[in-house]
């Protein structure tokens, strides 16, 4: 899968113009380590220049994230951030009754960074830029109200594989780029095994039913993608009204 060249060029003069419609200053970015978000603070910056915040927010997950986080913010000159989660994380699942899913439990993780990253936006008339790819998007690869609570989605039109050729172009630092993207919901968790899938799978597919051709793709490939489309769909739209 291919990049447009260019891409990077057009995503930040398009940042740029958001910004200033908005009448916002600049960019808050949270930070987990991985691909996507080094990408969007990289591609905010190219934006808006120093004004770009960097946000760590560590909430029990590996040290590795940090560290990462951290490599993106000395090699770009980024101003960063930490917000500490994990207290208040757990004074909040503390409160929660019995029989509460660990799934429940590990998507507070998300919204307590989203609550946080709006704290900070608003604070400094910034904006929230979500960190999103195409591929997470299409299939709801991402918490409602949490990682999906942002103001816009720079990485919205870019597959994962793609977004890992903009790394490359973008000179982000090869540990982050090789990195298994995780989500931080809990230790030694990674989007593919949690998704069932691979990037690779997940995008090649993906890019069959956007062009019409999935006559030769794997039956059951094509139909667990497909349901991940459907069931997710409530994610992408905004909450419905009932109709009177």
């Amino acid at each position: 899968m291919e990049l447009q060249p260019g891409t990077e060029i057009k995503i930040a003069a398009w940042l740029r113009r958001f910004a200033a419609a908005a009448g916002a200053r600049g960019y808050v970015v949270g930070l987990s380590g991985g691909i996507d978000s080094a990408c969007t603070a990289v591609l905010c910056q190219r934006a808006v220049g120093e004004q770009v915040l960097g946000v760590l927010m560590p909430c029990g997950g590996s040290a590795e994230d940090a560290e990462m986080a951290q490599l993106l913010a000395n090699t770009f000159e980024i101003a960063i951030v930490t917000v500490e989660l994990a207290t208040v994380y757990d004074a909040l699942v503390s409160a929660l009754p019995p029989g509460t899913s660990d799934l429940a439990r590990a998507n507070i993780k998300p919204r307590l960074r989203m609550t946080t990253l709006y704290a900070l936006a608003h604070t400094r008339g910034y904006l929230v830029a979500g960190t999103g790819n195409k591929s997470e998007i299409a299939v709801g690869y991402f918490t409602k109200y949490g990682d999906g609570g942002v103001d816009m989605e720079p990485l919205g039109e870019l597959y994962k594989t793609q977004v890992r050729l903009l790394a490359r172009k973008l000179g982000i630092p090869q540990p982050i780029i090789d990195r298994p993207p995780s989500a931080g919901l809990w230790e030694g968790q990674t989007d593919e095994d949690e998704m069932g899938i691979t990037y690779e799978d997940l995008d090649t597919t993906l890019a069959a039913i956007e062009a019409g051709h999935t006559a030769d793709m794997d039956p059951v490939l094509l139909g667990q993608v497909q349901r991940m489309i459907v069931q997710s769909a409530h994610k992408r739209a905004a909450p419905p009204t009932c109709p009177l």
